[in-house]
């Protein structure tokens, strides 16, 4: 009964919003002292922010050990992908980041500790799992985009290669500078520089801003939120199934109750009904 009591616990604290929000603001805080070690601190920041650099890890290592212990399942928690990963970062941040071989890579993970935050906030979690989940998808608009750059860098190098070529040399500078068209980055620029030989250049331009910054770029945000539409759903699927699902608590009042009425005498029982 203890044991049970314990786990009841443990998930209502794992379940707290407000433990939540402070986990949110601890890994906040450790992001910001990453970035504060970058600067040059006076002597007397040193110890303070070794300090802090130990609380946030004993931090971390409690927050993982609460979560594994309101698990229900405990054989099911390390099937997650994400409490794999925060189990990762909290056990190899736990390396001592001075004076030791496995520095660097203490503070490079450290620096990473920052993801958590994606771990814990269920529409991080969401967008992210989307944008892998929509790769295979993003993969044929990417390669048909590189067949439109390939053919248009061709075209590039071998018309405007006699103007400037710095800009239209070969075929892998023409992907750099349409590139650059593109992401309308002084292109402007390239194209009159162009249209002075050839006025109707002024079309190899457009339509090649038509077909990647329009259409393209389009259809990769409209494969992004379609994805994304069906995380969701399916995010709200979940959700009404666990609130359909009895809890611990109710399980355990439940049979409290079941076992307090089984305890009561038979004439107890007929008297009070």
């Amino acid at each position: 009964m203890q044991a049970t009591e314990l786990q009841t616990k443990f998930e209502k604290i794992r379940a707290n919003k407000w433990f939540e929000i402070f986990v949110v603001s601890v890994i906040v805080a450790s992001a910001l002292l990453v970035g504060a070690k970058t600067y040059e601190l006076p002597a007397g920041f040193g110890s303070v922010t070794l300090l802090m650099d130990w609380f946030i890890s004993a931090f971390f290592l409690t927050e993982i050990t609460i979560r594994f212990l309101g698990e229900k399942r405990k054989r099911h928690f390390f099937k997650s992908f994400w409490n794999v990963f925060d189990t990762l970062i909290v056990v190899v941040s736990l390396i001592p980041a001075e004076n030791t071989d496995l520095a660097l890579i203490a503070r490079l993970v450290r620096v990473f500790r920052v993801l958590r935050m994606i771990s814990i906030i269920p529409e991080l979690r969401i967008l992210l799992v989307s944008l892998v989940k929509a790769l295979p998808q993003l993969g044929y608009v990417m390669l048909l985009m590189f067949i439109i750059f390939y053919i248009y860098a061709a075209i590039g190098s071998t018309l405007f290669e006699a103007i400037n070529p710095e800009l239209w040399g070969d075929i892998t500078i023409s992907l750099l500078t349409l590139f650059r068209v593109m992401t309308f980055e002084d292109w402007t620029d390239v194209m009159y520089e162009t249209m002075a030989v050839y006025p109707l250049s002024w079309m190899y331009y457009l339509t090649f801003i038509f077909f990647t910054a329009f259409a393209f770029l389009n259809m990769v945000i409209g494969i992004v939120v379609n994805v994304m539409e069906q995380e969701n759903e399916k995010a709200r699927r979940e959700a009404d199934d666990t609130s359909q699902e009895p809890s611990l608590g109710d399980i355990m009042a439940k049979l409290n109750e079941l076992e307090s009425r089984l305890k009561t005498p038979p004439s107890d029982r007929q008297n009070g009904a």
